[in-house]
Formats: structure tokens, sequence, C-alpha cells
């Protein structure tokens, strides 16, 4: 069985549109890396996936590609030498590096702080737990003393999970955002 045409229209299941976009972005790669090697041209390719993950290919790097497009685009509309117009932009994307960066380090470090408290807080809640005995030797009133926990764990944990999915959708969209007005 030979290769068949595919009618070029979007892929309505997402699973397969997933797939079909790893095949296809591995194929645009590999023409990509060929057309670099062949003809001793230098490529830049970036894609998003449909879930918006970037991906990118580039020889000898999507950096070195794009700063060499953007500064003979500069150039051919306005005589600057390449160091005028090149500097200010990595000062800019620096900067903009080294914010993320910090902000990246400050959760970071609220977060392993969050975690010390954490782990102190179940050492404490081992110490004075009720149910430090087998389970093979707990009454019938300790058992269901150890289900009402048990339930009440349950339920806070649910409560927890929902911040936490909150949470991250709200960061999600911020991402979106700020990518979107990078751009």
């Amino acid at each position: 069985m030979g290769r068949r045409k595919i009618e070029m229209k979007m892929v309505k299941d997402s699973g397969s549109r997933q797939v079909t976009f790893s095949k296809r972005r591995s194929g645009l790669f590999k023409k990509a890396n060929e057309l670099a090697t062949l003809c001793a041209a230098q490529v830049a390719i970036v894609v998003f996936s449909p879930g918006g993950k970037p991906y990118s290919f580039g020889h000898p790097s999507v950096e070195a590609v794009a700063e060499r497009f953007l500064t003979l685009n500069l150039r051919s509309r306005v005589s600057i030498p390449r160091q005028l117009v090149a500097q200010p932009q990595r000062e800019a994307k620096v900067e903009r590096l080294s914010r993320r960066l910090n902000a990246i380090l400050n959760k970071l470090q609220a977060e392993m702080k969050r975690g010390e408290m954490l782990n102190e807080a179940v050492k404490a809640a081992r110490k004075r737990s009720k149910f430090r005995k087998p389970i093979n030797e707990i009454n019938l009133y300790e058992l269901i003393e150890m289900r009402k926990a048990m339930g009440q764990l349950r339920e806070r944990v649910k409560q927890r999970m929902s911040e936490i999915e909150a949470s991250s959708s709200l960061l999600l969209l911020s991402k979106m955002a700020t990518k979107q007005a990078e751009s």
C-alpha cells in the first residue's frame, strides 16, 4: 500500500491533530536540516503546537538566523550600523530575560519555603496522630474515627486540587497574555 493523497483541511479530532502535528513537524525539521546541509543555507523555523508549546529548529541557531534577518530588514530600510541596531535589542532582551529569571527564582524560593513548612507540618502531625497503631490492632471505635478523618482529608485534598487547577489556569492565561503583549 502506497501513500495516499490527504485532503488539506484541519484535523477535527484533537488527538489525531496532535499526532499529525508531531509527524509533520519532524518532517519539516528534517527538510530544513537537509536544506541547510545541502545548500549551506541558514534556516530558522518556529512552530507552535495546537496546545501552544513552541518548537524551533535553526541552523546555525534560531537566534543567529533571526538576528541576521532582523538586521538585514532594518538595514534595507535605513542605513544604520549593525552594532547600533543589535545592541539595544540585545540589552532589551537580556533585561526581559533577567526579569523573568528573577520572578522564577522568587517563585522557586517561595515554593521551597512552603515545602519546608509542609514537611515540618507533616512531621508534627505524625507525632500527634491518633492513628499510630498498625491497622490490625485498631478497634471498631478507632476505625470509625479513622474513616471520618480520611473523609475529611479527602475533602481537603479535593479543595486543594481545585485551588491548584484554578491557579494553574490563571497562570496559563497570564503567560498567553504576556506572549501576545511581547509580539
